[in-house]
């Protein structure tokens, strides 16, 4: 079941990754300028980059942690193995666009 788990996280950071780098490259293969946009950036998608970026942060189990956003403050919840986990999770949280601010009071350890 873990291991079935980590390769459905690896998946999915793969395929957000392609998924971006594509739409990185389509303006500069069809000759268009690119555009930049004006719009915030949406709670939902800083949710979904954060534990993106959980997953792939070493050290950190991602599954371990809940991630909600509100207003683009981020708060983790849950349990990780130690300190260095916790802190890595928060500095993963606050390098995504659009983070305000890290609520970590709810993510603990068990050292």
């Amino acid at each position: 079941m873990k291991n079935s788990l980590s390769t459905l996280a690896l998946a999915s950071v793969l395929s957000l990754g392609c998924a971006s780098f594509a739409m990185a490259q389509a303006p500069a293969a069809t000759g268009e300028t690119e555009m930049k946009s004006d719009q915030p950036v949406t709670d939902s998608w800083i949710t979904t980059k954060v534990k993106s970026e959980l997953a792939t942060t070493d050290g950190v189990k991602s599954m371990d942690i809940s991630v909600k956003t509100v207003d683009g403050v981020v708060t983790l919840t849950g349990v990780l193995a130690n300190d260095i986990a916790v802190k890595k999770a928060v500095a993963a949280a606050k390098s995504i666009k659009g983070v305000k601010d890290v609520d970590a009071s709810g993510l603990k350890s068990r050292d």
